[in-house]
């Protein structure tokens, strides 16, 4: 048989970039032919579609042509013009050698197996309009059922009225109540879903078509759980297994052996874990927290969780449970660790913050020939230089003596700002790219930065079980 033609990639690039580019790709030893052309610009971060058009002359016989990450401009249309695929690379040009290896493969983080219960917890206090408005987030966020939370001694007129809302707009809906009152009226309002019941209320199971939530009581008592378990078997009735998970220093431990138990004894039993409960109570970032919880259901195939965005440090609990969930199944059906997989989980710190060192800066300062201040980060700390001089520093107020921008407002704003979130990118550890937003992954209020990552929360299809 004939030998595979090797592909061949044009890589387009700047002055300053272009020897370091060169020394990349000749360290890396790739398995592809590559041309790297110089556009005639200095900076190749400033590279748009348009000036390729304009300045690309010969595509050397390439097979696709590679861009900087931060190239703006329509590449679609450009590809079509070019007959070659233009595409991205990464935004640094340390970051190549992970773009053409285990990093540069995209996971396919469609798929899921963990259902999401996203619960509105004082759902008694706010009229229809304002239930639906938070369903519509959560959906958005990636929830699955919206659980509308019941509060002691607190009335719920419109209840079936807020299900029947629910519903029309295709939502999956459960109640949550310690009231058996509540749970009825849900029931008899079309809620999928109970929480929840145990042996002295399990007649309410009798008289809805609810799908119920089943805990021990106590929740240290397991075989009331399997007695109430038993008891819907017989009858052919769907139902989920809930062990309760307990705050740190309040039964936390001994809670997670209960899921392990309570697997054991149930290994075909569908079940669901409160998480909320710990992510609530526990002021420490909710992503960390999330992600260690949500492995232990991946491994007990623990397929539904409850999840709350109450305490100011959860708001961002759904879309983390969500991201979690999706790198969680990847990992276990690839018998991968959850690595490497999608970055948006590490909100405060990243595998590589500092992708050049001091030397190369202090190399790429030297090629300056204009007065634009750049600015880097290393493990020394902040570096802002142009044509004339190189500044280093921890604190960037030991910068401005140098910066001569004292009567230039709008030039002293620019690099006061870009200076703060230098330092800041410095101190947590983070990627720093002048001009560029500051990377927090799934912190992020919005969905940008996990669209750069092609993650799309929404949309997709939850996995079932496999048949044993």
């Amino acid at each position: 048989m004939p030998e595979k033609k090797r592909e061949h990639i044009l890589f387009l690039t700047g002055k300053l970039a272009e020897k370091q580019l060169r020394q990349t790709l000749e360290a890396m030893q790739p398995d592809f032919d590559y041309t790297v052309h110089q556009l005639g610009l200095t900076v190749a971060a400033l590279m748009t579609a348009d000036m390729i058009r304009r300045r690309l002359k010969d595509t050397f016989g390439a097979d696709r042509i590679l861009v900087p990450g931060r190239c703006s401009g329509d590449l679609e249309a450009l590809s079509r013009e070019l007959g070659v695929p233009v595409e991205r690379g990464p935004n640094e040009i340390k970051d190549l050698p992970a773009f053409f290896g285990r990093e540069n493969f995209k996971p396919d983080l469609s798929r899921y197996d963990i259902r999401i219960f996203a619960e509105i917890t004082d759902a008694p206090r706010l009229n229809l309009e304002q239930i639906l408005a938070q369903a519509d987030g959560y959906r958005r966020h990636g929830a699955d059922v919206i659980d509308l939370g019941c509060l002691p001694n607190q009335p719920f007129p419109h209840l079936e009225e807020a299900i029947s809302a629910l519903k029309s707009e295709g939502y999956r809906v459960s109640v949550d109540s310690l009231n058996p009152e509540d749970l009825l009226r849900g029931g008899r309002a079309g809620a999928d879903y109970l929480l929840s019941l145990h042996l002295d209320t399990l007649w309410i199971a009798e008289e809805v078509a609810s799908c119920p939530i089943l805990i021990p009581q106590p929740a240290t008592a397991l075989e009331t759980l399997d007695e109430a378990a038993e008891i819907l078997a017989r009858q052919n009735r769907p139902f989920l297994l809930d062990p309760i998970l307990e705050p740190i220093h309040f039964g936390f431990t001994a809670s997670i052996v209960r899921y392990y138990e309570t697997r054991r004894r149930h290994p075909e039993a569908e079940m669901l874990m409160g998480v909320g409960n710990l992510t609530e109570l526990t002021h420490a970032d909710t992503a960390g927290i999330n992600a260690l919880l949500l492995g232990i259901c991946s491994e007990l195939h623990i397929r539904n969780i409850l999840t709350t965005q109450v305490s100011g440090h959860c708001r961002r609990a759904v879309p983390e449970a969500d991201l979690a969930r999706r790198i969680l199944y990847y990992a276990r059906q690839h018998n991968t660790l959850p690595k490497h997989i999608h970055p948006g989980l590490m909100s405060l710190h990243e595998p590589k913050p500092f992708p050049y060192n001091l030397a190369e800066v202090k190399e790429l300062a030297g090629m300056i020939r204009d007065p634009s201040y750049r600015i880097q980060i290393t493990e020394e700390g902040i570096h802002i230089f142009n044509r004339d001089g190189f500044y280093s520093a921890t604190d960037p107020f030991e910068l401005f003596p140098h910066l001569k921008v004292e009567h230039d407002g709008g030039h002293a704003f620019y690099l006061g700002a870009e200076l703060t979130k230098a330092q800041i990118a410095w101190q947590l550890g983070k990627r720093y790219a002048q001009d560029e937003p500051l990377a927090w992954g799934c912190a992020v209020e919005a969905t940008e930065e996990l669209d750069r990552h092609a993650y799309k929360p929404a949309g997709t299809t939850l996995q079932k079980k496999p048949k044993a």
